[in-house]
């Protein structure tokens, strides 16, 4: 028998069921170690990780009309009340003449109700009332006479309807321009005013948001900001309340990060934290100005060891210092206390 034979002959036997709680707690010590170094390493408070954000301003279409021009381009920083585009204003320049025309008709009736009528006027309703009462007269002796004829059985019944059918009209004739002769001559009533008053202001109202609309077709910068986005180029003709303009404003960029549930007691606005900007060598200092108080979801970037299963709460830091201002937005960012900013 060979040295190794006597050697394994010599080995005392194990049970299967010792040997598998050795290795059983052999395994649990060296789990126990990892974690005890994992500990170690891990940072109790690590960075808090997010974006550079800026506000934002859009300035949407009123009308959809082809965009003519871009009077900026992206990137440009531009004053409040700055021309950025223009839309085609031949239409609306249209609507605004049909407008205005509108609202001179209803001006001219105000004026003529309000001074009644001229003495032109009246002197022909008189001299039309005048007509018609010689025609009347003429009318009662032609009938008068018919019928005396028609007694003597000397014209048909026929004739003498005719004749009292022309006396009814002249008679009705006259009462009809003695009608007019009167209305002119009292004046309008403060009813038919008051109306013409009031088609005079909605004219006046339609017209007046025509050229507020047709203003608007040249796009102004409602803020001082840069220009971000400029999403529709030269003949595009954009629907109605698409964004036309993308305008960053305000001083400087803030930092939108999610913080984890355990550290969400710890951090109040107006507290100083050190960002550090993805592409940047300096941190910027950064004051805390909202914390959420509502769960948000956990962004994908946010999933990092226990933080993966807990809930995360948005938080808004504004970004001080020099050279703050000519960030763009959408870079990555961590924040942390002051001093311990990852790098």
């Amino acid at each position: 028998m060979s040295a190794r034979c006597q050697t394994r002959c010599r080995t005392p036997k194990v049970s299967d069921a010792h040997g598998s709680a050795i290795r059983r707690g052999a395994t649990a010590a060296l789990l126990a170690a990892a974690l005890a170094l994992g500990g170690c390493e891990r940072d109790v408070n690590p960075p808090l990780l997010g974006s550079l954000e800026w506000d934002r301003v859009a300035v949407t279409a009123e009308l959809s009309e082809p965009v003519m021009r871009w009077a900026v381009a992206e990137g440009d920083r531009v004053e409040q009340g700055a021309v950025l585009l223009e839309l085609d204003p031949r239409r609306q320049d249209a609507r605004i003449a049909e407008a205005r025309g509108t609202l001179m008709q209803a001006e001219g009736k105000l004026s003529e109700l309000a001074h009644g009528a001229t003495l032109e006027t009246i002197d022909t309703a008189r001299a039309n009332l005048a007509r018609a009462r010689a025609a009347q007269v003429q009318a009662e002796t032609d009938y008068t006479r018919t019928a005396d004829l028609l007694k003597r059985e000397l014209v048909t019944a026929t004739a003498a309807d005719q004749s009292l059918a022309t006396r009814n009209q002249a008679r009705a004739q006259t009462q009809a321009n003695e009608a007019q002769l009167r209305e002119l001559t009292r004046g309008t009533r403060p009813e038919q005013i008051d109306q013409a008053g009031a088609a005079v202001d909605a004219a006046k109202g339609a017209l007046q948001s025509l050229e507020l609309t047709r203003d608007r077709l040249t796009v102004r910068a409602p803020r001082a900001g840069r220009v971000d986005a400029l999403p529709f180029h030269p003949g595009d003709q954009p629907p109605a309340g698409a964004e036309l303009v993308s305008l960053l404003v305000g001083d400087a960029p803030y930092a939108r990060v999610f913080v984890p549930a355990p550290r969400r007691a710890g951090l109040q606005p107006g507290d100083e934290l050190e960002i550090r900007v993805e592409g940047v060598d300096t941190p910027f200092r950064a004051k805390l100005r909202s914390v959420r108080s509502e769960a948000s979801f956990t962004p994908y970037y946010a999933l990092t060891g226990d933080d993966a299963s807990r809930l995360v709460y948005r938080a808004e830091l504004v970004l001080e210092g020099p050279g703050a201002a000519d960030l763009p937005a959408g870079l990555p960012v961590s924040a942390a206390a002051v001093g311990h900013a990852s790098r």
